[in-house]
């Protein structure tokens, strides 16, 4: 699991789309989580949630596969958090 704010969540890819984004884990942004997603219900909470702090469950693979994403981190779950930083 991993905290943070979300900061960007994009489709990206030239001739296979896939969902990337990433999660800033620090106050100046220095730390950030990159992920892949393959659930179009995930990516829909993603686009909500997207400049808010927000928890993530994942799974790791071995790589990457580059027609399922950028990353070897797949989001399985999201949820919105309070932020320790400041409030929403």
């Amino acid at each position: 699991m991993r905290s943070g704010e979300l900061i960007k969540i994009s489709h990206k890819g030239l001739f296979i789309k896939t969902w990337e984004g990433e999660i800033s884990q620090g106050i100046s942004g220095a730390q950030i989580f990159s992920f892949s997603v393959l659930d179009e219900e995930i990516v829909a909470k993603l686009q909500e949630y997207q400049g808010k702090y927000v928890r993530v469950k994942y799974t790791e693979r071995m790589g990457s596969i580059f027609w399922l994403g950028d990353t070897k981190y797949f989001i399985n779950d999201i949820e919105k958090e309070t932020s320790p930083h400041y409030k929403d």
